[in-house]
């Protein structure tokens, strides 16, 4: 149980780029999650995929020297659809179909990949920790900066900013 929870029903196993491939196909479960109950639903999807995702990594690395082993993606899923939930508010708020904001989709895929892969400050911090907690925290500080850039090119996009 614990190795599908941590590879995501073994997404993890993709090559080339599984964490890229982790937040790939965290992207129509965030889809079904929004349709079936909204940025809640997202929004507690989040906090499960974190607190499952921390339990099934400590135990997968537990005596291992490798902490952060590639298949293990479901950080990457934690933080995407953290990413993405500012565009399920935004859906939600504006009563459109999630698919009308395809930007909101592109930038929050394409943000929470830089911040994952750059680990600039606090995320790199995070990971450093060398931990299970610091698996799953690097990824979800990587989501919230990927909302925030969610949030500035939607204010942007649709002239708040001005």
């Amino acid at each position: 149980m614990t190795r599908l929870i941590a590879t995501f029903c073994y997404v993890g196993h993709l090559r080339p780029a599984p964490g890229t491939w982790g937040s790939l196909a965290a992207l129509p479960v965030a889809w079904a999650l929004h349709m079936l109950g909204g940025p809640v639903l997202l929004g507690l999807g989040v906090a499960l995929a974190f607190t499952l995702g921390w339990w099934a990594t400590h135990l997968e690395t537990k005596g291992k020297e490798d902490h952060d082993p590639s298949e293990i993606v479901i950080d990457e899923v934690a933080g995407q659809w953290l990413a993405f939930l500012p565009v399920s508010v935004g859906a939600a708020s504006a009563g459109v179909e999630l698919t009308a904001l395809w930007p909101g989709w592109i930038t929050a895929f394409a943000a929470f990949r830089l911040f994952d892969i750059w680990k600039p400050g606090p995320i790199g911090w995070a990971d450093r920790r060398g931990d299970a907690l610091g698996v799953m925290l690097d990824d979800i500080l990587a989501g919230v900066a990927a909302a925030l850039c969610v949030v500035l090119g939607a204010a942007i996009a649709h002239g708040a900013m001005t």
